[in-house]
């Protein structure tokens, strides 16, 4: 039987573990805190202590998802039990890091895939490079996932529109690709069917698109005013933020397509953020 192991048990991971728990799938994730494990038992998952990891925690784990994020000191994982899954290695048959299309950094708009060099231009961006590179070097079976930016239910533009909260910043030339949180259960379920150990995909919608654009799309399928534009320059912005902004670029995800024969259930945010707005 397939049984999955979720280091980090987010947005995207319980998505997928939902999916996977309908098909039979055994489903395990590891948590620090009491807490965390309560919450992971409360969902009908079996829990374990990420601290106290031990072989045994391990036995029948046959998947492995990595979604925790990089820290100053390398990836939280791989620090406290690289050693433990490296020796494991011959039972896992496939295992997913999930990683940002943060580490291409600036193209100005332009297009990148796969094959563009990493050329990340924050710190967090070349964490991720780094991690990237340091799952690949276990001799696990990875396989590395470059999400774009993230929404879905709970997490969109249709909430922010609907509190008052919503700005249509506008910086000339800025443009992000974006990716359903459901496209990517898809993806790496697709990749489990289909293992190509060593590979990187990115998860992006076929439209990449400046910001305001999506903001202004909620609006219209509220039947609301769009909020103002406002300037990026002058634009109130956390320094995490901001730094979303020193990035431009459209990602490609044309790999993703062919090698793994995926079909994007949203494609655009417009199919996504209308799915959104009927219950």
């Amino acid at each position: 039987m397939s049984h999955m192991l979720f280091f980090g048990f987010g947005y995207s991971a319980q998505v997928l573990a939902r999916r996977l728990a309908k098909t039979g799938w055994s489903v395990s994730a590891a948590a620090r805190s009491a807490a965390g494990r309560a919450e992971i038992g409360e969902h009908g998952y079996r829990a374990v202590n990420f601290s106290g990891l031990a072989a045994a925690d391990l036995e029948g784990i046959t998947h492995l998802v990595i979604s925790v994020p990089p820290g100053d000191r390398g990836d939280p994982v791989l620090s406290a039990h690289g050693a433990l899954l490296q020796a494991l290695a011959r039972q896992i048959e496939w295992a997913g890091y999930l990683s940002t299309t943060g580490v291409y950094g600036d193209h100005g708009g332009a297009w990148v895939d796969e094959a563009t060099p990493l050329t990340p231009n924050t710190e967090r961006g070349a964490r991720r490079v780094a991690t990237e590179q340091a799952w690949l070097d276990t001799g696990l079976p990875v396989h590395i996932f470059r999400l774009a930016g993230i929404y879905g239910p709970g997490r969109n533009p249709l909430q922010s529109v609907r509190d008052g909260s919503a700005r249509r910043i506008v910086k000339p030339g800025q443009v992000f690709s974006r990716i359903h949180v459901a496209d990517i259960a898809m993806v790496l379920e697709a990749s489990i069917a289909r293992p190509h150990s060593g590979r990187a995909y990115n998860v992006c919608d076929d439209e990449p698109c400046p910001p305001q654009d999506v903001i202004a799309y909620a609006a219209q399928l509220l039947g609301l005013p769009p909020p103002p534009e406002i300037p990026f320059g002058e634009a109130t912005l956390s320094p995490m933020a901001r730094s979303f902004y020193a990035d431009s670029k459209r990602v490609s995800n044309a790999r993703m397509k062919f090698e793994l024969g995926t079909r994007l259930a949203y494609p655009t945010y417009r199919q996504g953020l209308a799915a959104l707005l009927t219950p």
